[in-house]
């Protein structure tokens, strides 16, 4: 039902919006209008400016090339109170210019991804979006192991779950290498099992670059063969999630991820 605030008229969309900022964190123009279903930016900017002013949402920009910026908004603390959801505000200064902000880039790279498996129509029949989760904290008792995201789909012959690790090319082959053992010894653990009622998992690698992508399927290949799927966001962007993108430590063919179940 409709609520409303001190200074506009709060529709359903608007709260499915600020609970999904709850989990993003951070959002531009164009995941706004995915999440929310806007068809134009037009209309989205004509409801994002009176949920700013209405204090619901908080508003900061991010610097481009050329000198130019683009608008960020997240969730602020009424924002998040009005739709009973936990309050993880960003530090940032309202209409604040924010110029190399690592953790603001991760994110939004992070939120790409997570908007593209839970809004973009899945082109493989019979197959559907279950759920993602975020983490705050380690996922494994010892190991300082916090993935970006976790995934799962219903797929006709099991749910596919795996991990999301959003690379931005600013980690050493070492930082990599103990990332992918900690993957690795949850794995065995049987840790994964019992926290997620599944019996396996793996993990999806989105990098920056093909030489980036190449570079860590290397170094994954030095370890293992196995629960790493690796490809690019231009990939992603130009084939789709779905298509025959993803390359795997010994074998840098794409493939699809629905292609082998195993």
């Amino acid at each position: 039902m409709p609520g409303t605030n001190a200074r506009i008229i709060v529709q359903d969309r608007d709260r499915h919006l600020l609970r999904e900022l709850a989990v993003l964190r951070v959002v531009d123009r164009e995941l706004v209008k995915l999440v929310a279903g806007f068809g134009s930016t037009t209309r989205a900017n004509a409801r994002l400016l009176p949920l700013k002013d209405a204090g619901l949402l908080r508003r900061f920009f991010l610097g481009t090339t050329a000198s130019g910026r683009k608008a960020l908004y997240s969730l602020s603390k009424r924002g998040a109170e009005l739709v009973e959801v936990p309050y993880r505000g960003l530090r940032r200064g309202s209409d604040e210019t924010l110029v190399a902000d690592i953790f603001v880039t991760h994110q939004l790279r992070i939120n790409e991804i997570l908007c593209t498996a839970k809004y973009r129509p899945v082109p493989i029949p019979d197959v559907r979006f279950l759920q993602w989760k975020t983490f705050y904290e380690p996922i494994d008792p010892g190991r300082s192991l916090i993935p970006d995201g976790y995934v799962e789909f219903a797929t006709p012959l099991k749910t596919l779950a795996a991990f999301i690790e959003v690379d931005l090319g600013t980690e050493t082959k070492s930082v990599w290498r103990r990332k992918c053992e900690a993957y690795l010894a949850y794995a065995i653990s049987g840790n994964f099992e019992r926290q997620f009622a599944l019996p396996q998992f793996r993990t999806l690698v989105i990098a920056p670059s093909e030489r980036r992508l190449s570079s860590l399927r290397v170094a994954t290949a030095e370890l293992t063969e196995k629960i790493f799927w690796l490809t690019t966001f231009e990939s992603i962007a130009k084939d789709g999630f779905w298509s025959a993108i993803w390359q795997r430590p010994n074998d840098h063919h794409p493939q699809s991820l629905i292609g082998k179940l195993s």
